[in-house]
């Protein structure tokens, strides 16, 4: 599975408006803060020592692991430095997604839940793991290489590789288990994702599940990766912009996704994404 990789990309945008292919190996791999995307991650690990949190749950990742990160999804990994972290990484548009979808297979059923919670980690058998390493490999390859018709034969590859992964996600004994069992912060993750529009503060969500604020912060804090209080204006700034692109005006939804005023909806929104609400929504309005 040689092949050249690509520099580490820090960025957490999308350039392409289909899908973007990398490959990488870092020796002394960069820290990422937690955050989310716009649209879909596949996350085919090679090697390294790496823990992943999606939306709170944490995950021990194997060579041959595919990990499945759907659009808002906040997440982050947590890398061990000694050892190099070798990865293919597939980022795909939303729109693009369901244009290859048909109506015998939805594409993106494989990034849902299920009766057991979300589907964000796939084990392979060890056959297959190969299967898909050379074809994820030979999309990358395709995808980088600058060859004529590269990219078309990569979005070929890049379907037929969904539609294995989305066998595999009907596969139970496929899905892996997170590390951690339900507890107190999947209690407070869930709250949170029906009232994060509302006046929530700590002492609120600690009065609600009767423990200390401390207790409750610093479990949070842990699991997640982040404080109570700025989970929470993540989850708001994420609405604010899935508004913004579908055509309102940010000064008619700041308070629908529970700001109090646009003075500090203005400030999370650039201190987040570097560009103001009516920038934002000027550029989504250029490039539509």
């Amino acid at each position: 599975m040689a092949q050249t990789t690509q520099r580490f990309d820090s960025r957490q945008t999308m350039r392409s408006k289909t899908f973007e292919s990398f490959h990488y190996l870092d020796t002394n791999p960069e820290s990422v803060s937690l955050h989310y995307h716009d649209f879909y991650e596949i996350l085919f690990f090679l090697s390294g020592s790496v823990n992943y949190r999606v939306e709170g749950h944490t995950y021990r990742l194997e060579s041959g692991d595919l990990l499945l990160i759907k659009p808002q999804a906040l997440h982050q990994p947590s890398i061990t430095p000694d050892a190099p972290y070798e990865r293919f990484v597939l980022w795909i548009d939303r729109n693009f997604l369901q244009s290859l979808s048909a109506p015998s297979m939805d594409l993106s059923a494989c990034f849902g839940d299920d009766i057991t919670g979300p589907i964000n980690l796939l084990r392979p058998p060890k056959v297959q793991q190969v299967s898909l390493g050379q074809m994820v490999s030979r999309l990358n390859r395709e995808y980088q290489g600058g060859l004529p018709g590269g990219e078309i034969y990569a979005q070929g590859l890049l379907r037929q590789f969904l539609v294995e992964i989305n066998r595999l996600a009907l596969q139970t004994t496929s899905r892996i288990r997170r590390m951690d069992d339900p507890d107190l912060v999947d209690q407070v993750l869930a709250y949170i994702g029906i009232h994060y529009r509302e006046n929530i503060t700590l002492e609120t969500l600690a009065n609600a599940f009767y423990v200390s604020k401390y207790h409750l912060s610093h479990e949070f804090s842990h699991r997640v990766g982040t404080s109570i209080y700025r989970y929470v204006i993540f989850r708001r700034l994420m609405l604010a912009r899935e508004l913004i692109a579908s055509g309102s005006a940010p000064g008619d939804i700041y308070q629908l996704c529970g700001f109090g005023d646009y003075a500090n909806f203005y400030r999370a929104f650039k201190s987040e994404y570097g560009i103001s609400p009516r920038q934002f929504a000027s550029e989504t309005r250029d490039g539509s």
